[in-house]
Formats: C-alpha cells, structure tokens, sequence
C-alpha cells in the first residue's frame, strides 16, 4: 500500500475518529487459556481509550474479586453501567460468539463481528469447510479422535503435519510433527486444550498475516522468528520476532493476498476488525490458515502494527473500532 493510497484511507476514516460520548466497559480477562494474554490486550486497550479522552473502564470477567463476591459473568455484565463494550476476550467464552451473544440479550452494543460469524471465526473446522467451499485455498485436514489410525493421515496429508485444537487461539497446543509418533503424542496434548483436535497439512514457505479494519485490508506483514513457528512465545514475549513490511512480494501479489483475505473475512460475515493467517508455499501459491476476529492488542500485536504503517495511532484504532460499533447501533435506531 502506497503513501497515498493510506492516507487517503485514513482521510476517509476522519468521521470515526471523534471521541464518542458515553461509558465504554473494556471487557477482558476471563477464564480461557488465553486469559494471560488477554489481559495484556485489555490493559493495552484501556490505557489507548483513557489516552484519547473515553470515559472507559476495565470489566475483568474472572477476576478474583469477583470471584470472591460469588458474582457470574452474567451477573458482572449485568451489574456494570456502560454504554458500549470494547471486547478484548480471546478463546472460548469470549472469542466464540457467547459473551457476543449475552450482550445482544443485554441490549449492549460491542465491538468486533457478530455472534455467528464469532462462532464460525473460533471454529477452525468449520472456517475451513466454508472457505474450501468458496474456492479459498485452505490446508488439506482431518479431525483425530482416539481411536484415529495417524499412519493412515500422515500417509494422506503428509509430514510433517500441523496438529491444533479447533477451537484455540494463540497458537496454543499447536504442535508441527515429522513422525507418527509424535503425532500421537501431539493429539494427548492438544486434547488438553479442546474436545476436538485436528491435523493440518504442512504448508512450507513464507508466513503472513493480514490485518482487515472498517471494510479494508492493511498492509500485509511478513512474520519471521527462529522457532519452529510463529508459537505464543514468538507472538507475545519475544523481542526477536521479525515484523516485515517491506518483503519479497510484489505489489500485485500482495494485493492479490490482501484482496483474498478481505474476501474471505466478509465470506464468515465478520465485520470491523479482524486479522487472517497466510501461508505462501514456494510456487506462489497462498494458503489461508485461519481468522482471528478478536486479535491481539497487546504491544507486540500486529492489527496495531499496520494500523501505524498507515498512520493511524494505537489510541485512534480503538476509538475508530469503538466508533464502528455504536455507528452500527444507530443505524439500528438504538440511539
């Protein structure tokens, strides 16, 4: 994306940039196996809202106090006074379409996509199946159960293969084997994580990701790190991951991968902000992994990192997606 082409994006976003009246709840934390790097996320999310001048608080759905007062996470939502609510979940109960769910019941206004396109979004199974059906190129892949012959699915899908749970993020419990053994030991693990695990061809190449805010795909980032892949420590922790926006693609192939990702984000029904996962093999072939419909927010996030090479600060992102939300509300006739 060209110098002018984003400032002409950002130009066309300057309605949504205005400090929105009323009380914004942060809702993060909970109780996922993701909940420590939500919690970064929310922290991150508050400090940018108070900056630009929201009047917002943080809603910690397992926090211990109120875990102390015997308080549900309904009863938490119920009882705080807020007019919208900035999510910042991510993993089962939060990420999956639920809390998005209670809080249509609540009549509250959230960011992010809707309760099905959350499902779906969370659900890897179910993201690929609608993609393939599409003719979006996605990784070949097999459910495993205990019972599952892995010589037969390494046989089929090759090694090394991708074991995952479906229905994690963060790449947790995602393990990258080249025997049928550890593959076996690889599902024991996985299964700690979720009920259902799966297999994944293994796509070798180059891996990107695509950062998707308002209708429009950002500027594509090349991830590079020394680990065996792009893990939790490589995303979260590590200051040696390798962010790259200047990579080998040229500008019609990126726009080729940009314009595939933004198809296949409107083809779940997500809406907002989001972020897909890509691989590009060694014949130029892009394969699309998986969608994130409530992304990282924490200082080593990449929807913030592309926000900024178009020049749109952390602190105007979240007014900007907060402003998406209660637009929507309005044109609802909710207020």
């Amino acid at each position: 994306m060209d110098q002018q082409v984003a400032h002409n994006l950002v130009a066309g976003w300057q309605h949504l940039l205005s400090i929105p009246r009323g009380t914004i709840g942060v809702i993060y934390g909970g109780d996922s196996a993701e909940r420590e790097i939500s919690l970064m996320s929310g922290q991150q999310v508050l400090k940018h809202l108070l900056n630009a001048g929201v009047d917002a608080f943080a809603i910690d759905l397992a926090s211990p106090e109120a875990q102390a007062q015997g308080l549900t996470q309904l009863q938490q939502l119920q009882q705080a006074s807020m007019d919208a609510a900035f999510i910042v979940m991510h993993g089962p109960g939060g990420e999956d379409g639920t809390l998005q769910a209670v809080l249509e019941y609540l009549g509250i206004p959230y960011t992010g996509s809707g309760v099905m396109a959350s499902s779906l979004g969370m659900h890897k199974l179910m993201t690929k199946m609608i993609w393939q059906s599409a003719g979006i190129s996605t990784p070949a892949w097999q459910v495993l159960h205990d019972d599952s012959d892995c010589q037969t699915i390494a046989d089929r899908l090759g090694l090394p293969l991708v074991v995952k749970p479906v229905h994690e993020g963060s790449s947790l419990g995602v393990y990258i084997v080249d025997n049928v053994a550890d593959m076996e030991a690889a599902y024991k693990d996985a299964k700690a994580y979720d009920r259902q695990v799966m297999a994944e061809q293994f796509i070798a190449g180059d891996e990107y990701t695509i950062a998707i805010v308002n209708d429009a795909a950002l500027p594509t980032i090349r991830l590079q790190t020394d680990n065996e892949f792009y893990d939790l420590q490589a995303k979260y922790y590590s200051d040696d991951t390798v962010y790259s926006f200047d990579n080998s693609l040229t500008a019609e192939e990126q726009e080729t991968m940009e314009a595939e990702c933004l198809r296949a984000f409107n083809i779940l029904e997500c809406r907002d902000w989001g972020r897909i996962d890509v691989m590009r093999d060694a014949q130029g072939k892009n394969w699309l992994l998986e969608v994130n419909t409530s992304p990282g927010m924490t200082s080593h996030s990449l929807v913030p990192m592309a926000a900024q090479r178009i020049g749109l600060a952390f602190d105007q992102l979240v007014v900007l997606l907060l402003n998406l939300c209660l637009q929507r509300q309005i044109n609802k006739g909710g207020g």
